[in-house]
């Protein structure tokens, strides 16, 4: 198993922030465009009193070593399913994988720490789990590569959303 945490900084306000992950448009072009993504779509998005939910179906671009990508076979996948607790400020998720259901577990929790005026951090705590003799471990460290690179490649184009949607 492979916990791990990213954080970004960004010139922002936690509000601006959620709104922006939430926006239909950004996550758009920040999946399809920025990283590349084959497919993505938005299959459900709703708001309560306490939560707002979110169903995504992606198909990533992967680079990843040839066996996993073999195991992960052609047009890998995923849906992620999530929900922001309005009350902590706190987003989880997990992802259910086209390959491996069974044996793979990805899942995490993302929070925003203000620290200074108009300026946050965001802060993702991802597990993977990878359940197979021999391969688990491989599966799990090119998927934490491949998140950590999302992520990073994620970050700068937040801000420039951000800053041209003030």
């Amino acid at each position: 198993m492979s916990t791990f945490t990213i954080s970004h900084e960004f010139n922002s306000d936690a509000d601006t922030f959620w709104k922006t992950f939430f926006d239909r448009e950004f996550n758009e072009k920040l999946y399809k465009e920025h990283l590349q993504f084959s497919h993505y779509e938005i299959v459900e998005q709703r708001e309560t009193d306490r939560e707002i939910l979110r169903k995504v179906k992606g198909t990533p671009k992967l680079n990843v070593p040839g066996p996993v990508a073999k195991l992960l076979g052609n047009g890998f996948s995923y849906v992620e399913e999530g929900k922001l607790d309005k009350a902590t400020k706190l987003w989880s998720w997990k992802m259910i994988p086209s390959a491996l259901g069974d044996k793979m577990r990805n899942e995490g929790v993302v929070r925003i720490e203000p620290i200074g005026p108009d300026r946050i951090r965001r802060v993702a705590e991802i597990t993977i789990e990878v359940k197979m003799f021999g391969v688990g471990g491989l599966i799990e460290s090119s998927a934490e590569k491949q998140l950590r690179e999302g992520w990073d490649a994620s970050a700068p184009f937040f801000q420039k959303w951000i800053d041209s949607h003030r």
